[in-house]
Order: structure tokens, then sequence, then C-alpha cells
């Protein structure tokens, strides 16, 4: 097609979809590109042009996290017209389940939002249509954490949930998370269901809006869903404690109350986590006041992601002047978790654990607490650790000492949550399911339970975080992690290069050979009894470390991630050779990527 003609097609699929729109935002925002585009200035009417294309000429794939991306008009953009279209699409999935006896009849649907730009809009319209579509739906009564829906898909017994988020993205963006009830078990949605729904919002996806049915007669819930998520919490947390754990929140070392920083990052996670940190008898938080309502336009953070550089800045501003011991940080929606303690070699500043360390930790704890149960039932400790496969093997030494299973996953905790007698489970990206038995996706409030009450216990036997860490080391070896990430010209660009990896697979990395290589998009993993692949090399090499190579599936980047380990001698003997293995390992890495690239341009 001509690029006149895509552009007259394109003009005319505008119109149309500002004749049926109900926002009047996006309903005038396409009104104005036609406009412009149709307008007398080559220069605005080739950027209208060109934008009208981006929003217009395709849309927004929904996949197994659902559909994510940038609000505004057009099929590829967070609107009221998709999310209208998504919820009659899913709608029309789960009755046909229903009809297969896959779930209840009619199916029943818990929708969740948080405090985006368009959430509570968003929630409202997919409640109606849903509900217009004869199923029984449940609208959360105010913005909320995504563990909160999780947890009502399973407290409630409903047949899916529905999230409106777009977690830790840009303030630009929203999304629209799907979970399974059922069989599935409150799990974030994998194949062949995320295809089967992707192909039943198709069949929605040229409908008007005003031609699909809506019915506000839905059921509005009242708080008891987040009462009942604080109290379940809090008894897992409390249970998880050591027995001979005061509770009292004093340091013994210096007599005075654990001081702990909490930021919300601007979400919605502080009302439930603040409740639940009381119920559990934990000291009371100061917070991050500039950051603890819930605002989409997140005005103090340039990414509201906390494992993003300057991020917890302010927080760690407001730790200082509070002399703190602790700044605890959850993302917008509340899934992701972060923590920073004073600097062990300079107290005046604040470092962040990475994902791997607190997964560690926690990963640990979680084992320690499945041995204190084993013993009063008088039987052996049963369960397993789980962790994605681009995060640190740590945690399978911790399984094996403590004589439970570990299991790998692909990335996501739609896989993580399915492993069979699930005990813990995490992933290097600050995700962490601490409790599966209550919730079965990452829960940033309950793991900041169990991580307080850590660094609690730890300071009232005058011990640090990083006291704990050395443990780690001296009992399971240490492991060190990074990443090398490569920005290309394009997603096709990182794809090409972990082909031309295939073609071209490492005999060794520097001077350490590959004792095992692996290609998952062949090999895959099984995770409950489903199969799926995905596009990562996996190497193994000789002195136990590893390389992980993949494609970014939303960036242009190819990112390899590494690990390497060492159980010879002390603490910082272990820690000082794993990470100087790690710099080689980095540079090797490099030099085999800038190979590829060579091997590229030259054929």
């Amino acid at each position: 097609m001509a690029a006149a003609e895509e552009g007259a097609t394109r003009i005319a699929e505008a119109r149309a979809w500002a004749k049926q729109d109900p926002d009047p935002e996006t309903r005038g925002e396409v009104r104005r590109l036609v406009a412009l585009a149709e307008g007398p200035d080559p220069a605005a009417a080739a950027a209208a042009a060109a934008e009208l294309e981006d929003a217009f000429g395709g849309r927004l794939a929904f996949g197994t996290a659902g559909l994510r991306g940038r609000l505004g008009a057009g099929p590829r953009r967070m609107n009221r017209v998709v999310v209208s279209q998504t919820s009659a699409g899913f709608a029309a999935f789960l009755l046909d389940r229903a009809r297969r006896g896959a779930c209840d009849t009619p199916p029943s649907v818990v929708v969740g939002y948080d405090g985006r730009v368009g959430s509570s809009v968003f929630a409202r319209d997919a409640a109606a249509v849903m509900t217009g579509a004869g199923l029984r739906v449940y609208l959360l009564p105010e913005p909320g954490p995504t563990p909160l829906t999780a947890f009502a898909v399973r407290h409630l017994g409903v047949s899916a949930g529905v999230m409106i988020t777009a977690s830790h993205n840009p303030p630009q963006d929203n999304g629209y998370k799907v979970y399974l009830g059922d069989a599935d078990a409150g799990s974030q949605i994998v194949a062949p269901s995320d295809q089967e729904i992707a192909a039943a919002i198709e069949v929605f996806g040229s409908t008007p809006v005003a031609l699909i049915p809506r019915s506000v007669e839905y059921t509005e819930l009242g708080r008891g869903v987040a009462d009942a998520y604080v109290a379940e919490t809090a008894a897992a947390v409390l249970a998880g404690l050591p027995a001979d754990s005061s509770g009292s929140g004093v340091a013994a070392a210096s007599g005075t109350e654990l001081r702990i920083v909490y930021t919300a990052m601007h979400g919605v996670g502080s009302d439930l986590a603040q409740r639940v940190f009381g119920a559990v008898g934990l000291p009371r938080v100061t917070v991050v006041r500039e950051q603890d309502r819930p605002d989409g336009a997140f005005p103090t953070v340039s990414f509201p992601n906390p494992e993003e550089p300057g991020a917890l800045d302010l927080a760690a501003r407001t730790a200082r002047a509070a002399e703190a011991a602790l700044v605890v940080a959850h993302d917008p929606d509340a899934d992701r978790l972060a923590i920073a303690l004073p600097h062990p070699e300079d107290p005046a500043s604040y470092r962040r654990l990475t994902g791997n360390e607190l997964g560690l930790l926690l990963g640990w704890r979680a084992a320690e607490r499945e041995v204190r149960r084993a013993a009063l039932a008088g039987r052996s400790p049963r369960g397993a650790l789980a962790c994605t496969i681009v995060s640190s093997p740590a945690l399978g030494a911790v399984a094996r000492e403590y004589g439970l299973d570990y299991a790998e996953t692909f990335s996501g905790f739609k896989w993580v949550s399915r492993v069979p007698e699930l005990v813990f489970g995490f992933e290097e990206a600050l995700g962490y399911l601490t409790h599966p038995e209550i919730v079965r996706d990452k829960d940033g409030i309950s793991a900041s339970a169990d991580a307080i009450a850590m660094v609690r216990e730890l300071a009232a036997e005058g011990r640090t975080v990083w006291d704990r860490l050395d443990e780690a080391s001296e009992r399971f070896g240490h492991f060190a992690s990074g990443q090398v990430t490569l920005r290309l010209e394009s997603q096709a660009a990182a794809a090409a290069l972990s082909a031309a990896a295939r073609r071209t697979p490492p005999r060794a990395f520097g001077e350490t050979a590959v004792a095992r290589a692996q290609d998952l998009s062949v090999a895959g993993i099984e995770t409950a009894g489903i199969s799926s692949t995905a596009d990562v090399l996996r190497y193994d090499l000789a002195d136990g470390s590893r390389v992980m190579i993949r494609p970014s599936g939303t960036e242009p980047k190819l990112k390899v991630y590494l690990d390497t380990f060492s159980d010879v001698g002390t603490a910082a003997d272990r820690r000082a050779a794993a990470e100087t293995a790690l710099a080689s390992l980095e540079a090797a890495v490099a030099d085999y990527l800038d190979g590829l690239r060579t091997e590229q341009s030259g054929s």
C-alpha cells in the first residue's frame, strides 16, 4: 500500500474510532491528530501521520502479562475502548470455560486497580462489560496493591481476577493483568490460556463500544477482602518467627527501637503495608511523605522502580534525617520490594540489597521456617524453593542444605507460583513470594514484613544484614551475580545476535571451558506439568560459573546474566574470589559478543 493510501486509511480508522470513543480526552486527541495530518503544515502533518500510524497500525498485543502500553487513543494504546473490548473477550473466554466445566456457571471475576492515571475508570469499564456479559463481578472498593487482587481471587473463590496496573512502568503507561482461579489456583495465565484469551479478544477488536453490553449491577466490595489479607498475612509472618523472638522490636545492642523509613513510591502500598506491620507487631515506620499517597504523575521520580538509579534518593535522605537502620520501598503497585541499609563501609550512605541478595536471605528464612514447622509436626522438611533461571543459583545451595526441592523456572511469577509444594520463590528483579499459601504472585507487602522481622531479630542479636550475608557465604559459598546489557538498534537486531550465538556457540569464556550448553528454545523447561520454551541460551562453565543469554522481549537489548561462585577460605576470601571471577567473566562475555557482532557485520 502506498504511503498516501496508508495515511488515508489511518485517518479513516481514526475518525471511526473517535465516533465510538466514550472518553472525551482520547476522542479529542484523535480529532486533533486528524486535523494536523490533513493540515497545511507539512512538518506537523508528517508528525501527526506518524503518530496515527503508531496508534492505529495494529493492536496492543495480549500476552502472558495481559496488556501493558501507553495511554492514549487507538487500538495500540491503553484506553477505554481497548479495555472494554478486552473485557468482552475475556468474559467470552470465561463463559466458554464454564461451558467446558472448567469453572463455575456463571463465571465470577474480581476486579482491582491501582492509583495510575485511568485505572479507576478502566476498572469500572471492565466490571460493567463483564457484568453485561453475564458474569458475577466483584469490584474492589478503592485503589490497592496488585497482591490484594491476587489474594482476592483465592479468598473469594472466583473464576478469575483482573488488575488494572502497569506496575513500575513510566507514568504514561497502564495495563490489564489477568489471573485465573479454579485449577490455576489464582496464578497468572500461561499458555495456552493466553492465546485463547487473545483469540477471544480479537473477535471483539472491531466491535464498537456502544454494541458491547454493559451493566452496573456488579458488586462493589467493602473492606472485608483487605481485612482478610491483613489477618492471613500477619498470621503467616508471625508463625514464621523463631520461638525466642520477642516481637518487641527492640534492638538489644542499642536499647532503641528499630527505626524504619518506608516509601510507597507514589503508589498504593502504604496503608495496607502499615496495617500488616502493625498486626505483626513490627515497629512503626516513618514514611517518605512526598511519596506516600498515590499519584499517577510520579512527580519525584523519573522512573518509579526501586531498582532504578536515584529512585531511593528521597528515601535515603529521609532515612539519614531519622537515623534509620532500614529503608523499605515498594514499587507503585506494591508487588516488588527493595530494602536498603547503612552501607557497611560508609554508614552515612545507604546501600540497596540486590534482588539476589534479598532472595537468598528470605529463601534461607523460609527454609528455616519449614524446618521448624516440620519439627513441630514430627516429620521431615518438605517443599520446594524456586527462582527464575536468570536469578542467582544460591537458593539451590540453601535447598540442598535443608533437604528441600529446588526448581528453576522461566522468568515471571506465572511460572514460579506453579512450582509444586512451593515454600518460597523469587526473581532477581525484586520479586518475592514468601507465603504461597496466601498469594500466588510476587507480594512486596508480605515480603517486607518478613524482611523487617529479620532485620529486627538480627539487631536484637547485635548483628546486621551484612553479617547475615557473610554467614551465608560461609555456609553456602559465595555467589556473585552481574549483567551485561548490549543496547542495539532494534529488538530484531537483538534476536539476530541471539541467533548468531546459536550458530557460533562458545567453547569457553576466557580460559574457562563451557561444561554444558543448553538452548532453552529447544530443550525448554517443565513446570507443574506444563512444558514451555524461551529464547534463552544457558552455559554452565567448568568452574561452576554460569552464563545466560537472552534478547529482551520489550526493549532493543541483548541481556546476559552472569553468576560466579567460591567456597574457599573465609567469607571475605570467597567474596573477593567470586567478584574477581565475575569481572573476568564479564570481560570474556563482552569479547564474545564483540566477536559475534564483527562476524555479523562481515557476513
